[in-house]
């Protein structure tokens, strides 16, 4: 498993039409792990719309860029590394200068993404973080806007359009009155919209990130997370309607903007509230995936490509942070008879959930004994990987909590105790409490715990434990096993033997 050895590493430089932005992951792998992160706000497509060039102050801002972006490969140490130009450099009359001037910095030949692929590369990149992914996907870039359709795991073919924050301003004179008439224009062009009326929206782009930090903020949202945000799409409306109306001054004053992204924001605004409307949105799921994580995608062979990317992301943080990482597959055994259908039961989508959360059994054991629930739980919540909505990260978190604290409540939860139902509440504490057990059970060793199971019957939890390992059977354990047993309402029972 990677940790990020330097012969590992891949990077990505994203010559965009607002940004230039360099990420380091650790490794080329199904879940990508920031190791280094670093934008460089050059605005090459800020004069595109009224010259047909790049913006001068742009381009110098660029190359610079990509002089310490080379730099910096040499220094970290990526011998895997991807230059990718985007919708500025492919439009603009000067781009194949700028594009020579570029390669000879970096020595090699940049990638010059095509509209269709920019956008199916957008696509890919919102699946592999969001494989079941089933709406519209839309990636504003400075310049652009690609809407690619996503279902059954593929990206269908879509659409580029002109609509970036920074083209617009430049097109309309930094008139939103004048921006509104060329995305009413442009989106009422595109009539195979309409299929996708009342379908979920995938937002990708920095710019629609602010609008979901904000709307976080007006929530007292404690999971600061923005990756599978999601937002109704009336309140998303709403927003943008209030952020198009307010001054740079204004906006520059409201903590979770960008200030960065203050002249951008009401443009991006805008064309979120348009394609709210033209789509009859209900929600829109907000992606920290795009492009870059497309492009590492298509990097990865087919065998890594069908990786779950929850279960790689939990694996990679295990074996970062547990004492025996190979412990979640017996923990995922062991724990299978309580979730039978006849005990609990569970969807598929379930026991993928309790195989994760059996994976992070042990990443806070580490820490002093009366932190480790909130440490876990914490850990869980911000934990780097993809492939489960904040619903499910919380019922993992839940379980990391009551795997060391028992039947205990978190106040770090707050408001959030609503988005998982209460059958899903009974699961993660049934789960950790069984973890618990488990690791008091075998000494957190690995190899005992396989010799053991659970019978469940009408009234009770009996532990059946071989002969030989009678003496482990002492006052902890059947205390814990009687917690479990209540969690399922039944009484908890030992039988020493076969």
């Amino acid at each position: 498993m990677s940790r990020g050895k330097p012969g590992s590493r891949f990077g990505i430089v994203d010559l965009g039409s607002n940004s230039v932005r360099l990420v380091v992951y650790a490794g080329a792998e199904r879940n990508p792990v920031l190791v280094f992160n670093e934008k460089v706000m050059a605005g090459l497509g800020r004069t595109l719309a009224s010259t047909g060039r790049l913006d001068p102050k742009g381009i110098d801002r660029a190359l610079d860029a990509l002089r310490r972006f080379m730099a910096l490969r040499e220094q970290i140490g990526v011998p895997h590394l991807v230059v990718a130009a985007t919708a500025a450099v492919r439009d603009a009359e000067d781009g194949p200068d700028f594009l020579a001037r570029a390669e000879k910095i970096c020595g090699f030949n940049i990638e010059l993404l095509s509209g269709v692929d920019e956008a199916r590369l957008s696509a890919q990149g919102v699946l592999s973080g969001i494989p079941e992914a089933e709406g519209l996907v839309g990636d504003l870039g400075g310049g652009s806007l690609e809407l690619v359709p996503v279902s059954g795991g593929k990206p269908g073919p879509g659409a580029t359009l002109p609509l970036g924050p920074l083209r617009l301003i430049d097109l309309a004179h930094g008139s939103l009155a004048e921006a509104e008439a060329v995305v009413d224009r442009a989106l009422g062009e595109q009539e195979w919209l309409k299929e996708f009326q009342g379908r979920r929206f995938y937002a990708v782009g920095g710019v629609w990130r602010n609008l979901a930090r904000i709307h976080m903020a007006q929530r007292n949202y404690p999971i600061h997370v923005l990756h599978q945000y999601v937002i109704p799409a009336r309140d998303a409306a709403d927003i943008s309607k209030v952020i198009e109306k307010l001054g740079p001054k204004t906006l520059a004053q409201i903590p979770d903007v960008s200030e960065r992204r203050v002249e951008a924001l009401p443009f991006g605004a805008l064309v979120l509230d348009k394609l709210i409307s033209a789509l009859k949105a209900k929600e829109v799921v907000i992606s920290a995936y795009g492009l870059r994580e497309g492009i590492l995608f298509d990097r990865l062979d087919k065998k890594e490509q069908a990786k779950d990317p929850l279960i790689a992301g939990c694996r990679d943080l295990a074996g970062r942070l547990a004492r025996f990482p190979q412990h979640g597959n017996e923990f995922n055994k062991w724990t299978a008879p309580l979730f039978a259908e006849d005990v609990l039961g569970e969807t598929p989508a379930e026991a993928r959930l309790r195989h994760a959360a059996c994976i992070l059994a042990d990443i806070g054991w580490y820490v002093h004994p009366d932190y480790r629930a909130h440490h876990a739980m914490t850990q869980i919540l911000l934990a780097p990987f993809s492939g489960v909505d904040h619903a499910g990260r919380l019922f993992l978190a839940r379980v990391g909590y009551h795997r060391h604290e028992g039947k205990g409540e978190p106040e770090l939860l707050g408001n959030l105790s609503g988005i998982i139902t209460e059958r899903e509440h009974e699961r993660a504490l049934v789960l950790g409490l069984a973890l618990r057990l488990a690791f008091t059970l075998s000494g957190a060793t690995l190899g005992m715990l396989p010799k053991t199971r659970f019978e469940i019957g009408k009234n009770t939890v009996t532990l059946v434990v071989p002969k030989k390992y009678e003496a482990l059977v002492g006052e902890i354990v059947l205390k814990r096993l009687a917690a479990l047993a209540r969690a399922l309402g039944r009484k908890g029972d030992i039988r020493v033997g076969r």
